[in-house]
Parts: C-alpha cells; sequence; structure tokens
C-alpha cells in the first residue's frame, strides 16, 4: 500500500536479533566453541565437533586435526600448546623431539602413553610454530576443557606455557607458573580437579638447564597420583 503523500513505502528491513554474534569475531567464535563443545557427550562427538568448527583460522593452514592420544581411561591427562610440524604432518600430538623426550620423563616415572591421556588447548598447528593468539585460544579452549569434562581424569598436568596460563587462568610465563597447583570446576565432575603446571618438553630441549627442575615437577606429579590411589585409612 501506498503512504498519504503517493510513495511507496520502504522495503521492512529484518530486526536484528539480540543474541547474534559475528561468528567471525572473536567473541563469536568463542561463544560458538562453547555451544558446540558442550553439546558434546562424547569424546567421539567432541573430535566430530572440532572438525567441524569453523571459528578458527589455524584449521585452514594446518594439515591435520590433532585431537588426542593414549587412554582415555587413565587418571593422568596431560594438556599441552599446539601441534608442532610433525604433529601436524602425522595427526597426534607429541610426536616429535619434544615428544620423545615426554616419553622419557613419563618413563621415569613409570608411565607410558597407555597409561596417560594426551591433547593441546588448540588441535591445529599456529605456522611456523608461533605462539598463539589469544584469539586463537580462547576459540579452542572451550574444547580443551570439555574434553578433560569427558576424560574425567584425577589429575591434569598443563604442559607449556599456553596451557598452564589457560587452565590456571593466570598471567604469568610458564617460569614462575611451573610447579603450581590450581583446581578447575567443570560441569559435569563431581568436585574440583586437581591441575599441576609444567615445561613443555620444546622448551627444555631449547633450555636444557630446566631439566632439573623439570624432574622435580614430574616427582611432584607421581606423588601426588600415589596419594589419590592410596586408600584412605
Amino acid at each position: 500500500a501506498a503512504l498519504r503523500d503517493g510513495r511507496a513505502p520502504a522495503p521492512a528491513v529484518p530486526r536484528a536479533d539480540p543474541a547474534a554474534v559475528d561468528p567471525l569475531s572473536p567473541e563469536g567464535a568463542a561463544a560458538l566453541a562453547r555451544s558446540h563443545a558442550g553439546a558434546a557427550q562424547s569424546l567421539a562427538e567432541l573430535e566430530q565437533a572440532i572438525r567441524a568448527f569453523e571459528g578458527c583460522a589455524l584449521k585452514a593452514t594446518a594439515s591435520n586435526t590433532v585431537f588426542a592420544d593414549g587412554n582415555p581411561e587413565a587418571d593422568l591427562m596431560l594438556v599441552g600448546e599446539a601441534p608442532g610440524a610433525e604433529e601436524d604432518r602425522r595427526g597426534l600430538p607429541f610426536v616429535g623431539q619434544s615428544g620423545r623426550l615426554l616419553d622419557r620423563m613419563l618413563n621415569a616415572i613409570g608411565r607410558d602413553r597407555s597409561s596417560v591421556y594426551i591433547t593441546n588447548v588448540l588441535p591445529w598447528r599456529p605456522p611456523g610454530n608461533r605462539t598463539p593468539t589469544p584469539a586463537e585460544i580462547a576459540a579452542c579452549l572451550p574444547f580443551a576443557l570439555r574434553h578433560i569434562a569427558l576424560v574425567r581424569p584425577k589429575l591434569v598436568v598443563a604442559v607449556g606455557g599456553v596451557s598452564a596460563k589457560a587452565l590456571l587462568d593466570r598471567p604469568e610465563g610458564i617460569t614462575r607458573l611451573r610447579g603450581r597447583s590450581a583446581t578447575l570446576d567443570l560441569p559435569g565432575l563431581a568436585g574440583p580437579l586437581p591441575v599441576f603446571a609444567t615445561f613443555h618438553p620444546a622448551y627444555l630441549l631449547r633450555q636444557p638447564a630446566q631439566k632439573r627442575l623439570a624432574w622435580g615437577d614430574w616427582l611432584r606429579i607421581a606423588e601426588i597420583l600415589e596419594k589419590q590411589s592410596s586408600p584412605v585409612p
């Protein structure tokens, strides 16, 4: 119908949904990740959700989505930072030179990959192994937290600065955070989950003098697990 002055009415403009967020913005990507991660009720569903997620540009430059390795029934879960070149090529976490050092550290406390579960905060390799940006971490962290909640380990070890800062929710670098403990409160868990921070093996390869401190960390990790498994008198 025409207006009183004879002009045609302007076309209706769709009203913006106040709940809608630009999925390409950092806030939108993080919100989308929280929604997709929270909907996953199993590790298989979580892996499918990560592979389908389009909210992180790293996916476009990576060769593989690196989900996890090891035993999902293990009491010890390691959460690293992001895949490196070899991990990206093979699609598994910690399989390069740093992975071999990690295996030796696990062996030293009587563990191997059949008795731990391993993943990363980011499932995709940053180009050139650069440090991931805060927006990239925010877009991937909801999946890592849901991963932890689904596995339900007795102890989480944050391996490296990116993981330690994200899981302990602290701004300091790994040299200050290593050896620290905190707890995670996640939906679906019966109670707070202990988290312990230590150096990334790649850092130890660059700074071998820090291996002594790392060895102390792993002895502490073994002690925590032993106390958890000991019967209460």
